[in-house]
Order: structure tokens, then sequence, then C-alpha cells
């Protein structure tokens, strides 16, 4: 049986067969026990069962951040733990990002907290997400992150930066040129796309080119996340547009 543990919540993959569930949430110390059936839309919301226990609510400790969430409103990839603290890392100093898809956090309070970055404009969709964003910002004690509740295909274009990060993977791409017109000459783009294995170097790449209006684009890095579906890879594309 594979599970992942997310703060005091136990999330079981497909595969669960009927177990004593109190035991088991004995045995790894949780008070809840979920299935997430899927996560749809553009507000990326659970589709889930609780096996065991009620409470849906948890703060989940990552990076050095911690994470409120409601399991039963927001998402959260435990698979992208590592890219959200490399992104942190490569952040310079007093730099402005834009995360446009930030949901919770996932991205903007490691940076907030493991970089020296100026300001953080954190865009999210979800008013639920935009709550725990908004309380991840306090709970993490920093005060260079700008939550803003709305569409980032509109608020994205009111700012620029030295950096975005577009760290969602389905129908990306149509917000790569939103993400250009506001990087600043020589910015980093951090866009995320699933893709097939045998298209891996070439149309992410193609995509953010095409986009670009005539401005040079230098790949940097093609960075694997996971696999997200056979044959189909999680891929980040690093990118500095000139």
């Amino acid at each position: 049986m594979k599970y992942k543990k997310i703060g005091d919540i136990l999330i079981l993959d497909n595969g669960y067969s009927k177990e004593d569930f109190e035991s088991l949430a004995k045995r790894h110390h949780v008070k809840t026990i979920m299935k997430i059936n899927h996560i749809q839309g553009t507000k990326r919301e659970p589709v889930y069962k609780i096996l065991y226990g009620n409470e849906t609510e948890t703060i989940n400790k990552e990076n050095g951040c911690l994470f409120k969430l409601d399991l039963a409103k927001v998402m959260w990839s435990k698979g992208n733990n590592n890219e959200r603290l490399r992104i942190a890392k490569l952040v310079e100093d007093n730099e402005t990002v834009i995360d446009m898809f930030a949901g919770i956090g996932y991205f903007s309070i490691p940076i907030a907290v493991h970089s020296n970055a100026k300001e953080i404009i954190s865009i999210e969709i979800n008013p639920n997400s935009y709550n725990f964003l908004c309380e991840n910002i306090r709970l993490n004690k920093v005060d260079n992150v700008t939550p803003i509740l709305g569409d980032c295909m509109i608020e994205t274009p009111k700012f620029s930066a030295d950096r975005i990060i577009m760290g969602y993977v389905k129908t990306t791409h149509h917000y790569l040129k939103v993400a250009i017109d506001s990087l600043n000459k020589g910015g980093i783009l951090h866009y995320h796309e699933t893709v097939p294995e045998k298209l891996m170097d070439t149309r992410p790449i193609n995509r953010i080119i095409s986009q670009a209006g005539g401005r040079d684009v230098e790949l940097l890095k093609i960075n694997k996340i996971k696999k997200y579906a056979p044959g189909v890879e999680h891929v980040v594309i690093d990118a500095r547009i000139n």
C-alpha cells in the first residue's frame, strides 16, 4: 500500500485495500486518512474521500517552511518538494519574483524564507488557496510576499519581474506570452509542462520561443520533476529571456 503523509493526515493511493484504518492511523500518528481521487479545474480543487477521521486541515512542514492547508479544499503535491527548494536557492538578492499560480505559497513561501528577494508577487485564483496563502505568510513571518486574489492572465501584466514561476502543468503554455511580456530583460522563466518523453527536448522550449515575440531565448536547464503518466514527464524549463 502506497501513501503520503501531509502534516498529520495520511493520503492513500488508489490501490488501498480494506484496512483497519484506526490501527493505521495510530501507526502513522495521524488524525485523518483520505483518498484523493483527482484534482479538478483551474482552481485545482481535490475530489476526495475520507476513510478515517473527519479533520482535513493540517500544517505540513517542508524545507524549513510551514504550510497550513485544508486537503478537502486545496491541492498539495508532495513530489515537488525538491523543486520548490531548488527554485528558492536560485533566486538572487533583490529580485522581484512573480509566482503566477501561487496556491497556498508552494514556491512563494520557500523563496521568502530561503532567499533575499525584494518582493514576491503571488497570484492565486482559488479563494480557499488564497486565504491559506495569506495565513502561511503570517505563519512563516515573512514580509516580502504580496498576495493577490485573481486570474494570473489578468494580474500578471500589471507587474514586471526578474523571475517568473509558472508552477502549473495543465494548459500552462496558454499563459506563456503573458509571462514573457512581464519579464525584465535577462529575466528567468521557470515553465512547467507535462510532455511525452520523446518531445521533452523540443516541445517546451519551442513553445517558449514561439511566444517570445522575437526576444532571444536561452535554454538554461530542463529539470525532470517526476513521471506524470507512462511515457510522460513533468518537467520544468529554466529559460533566460533577453
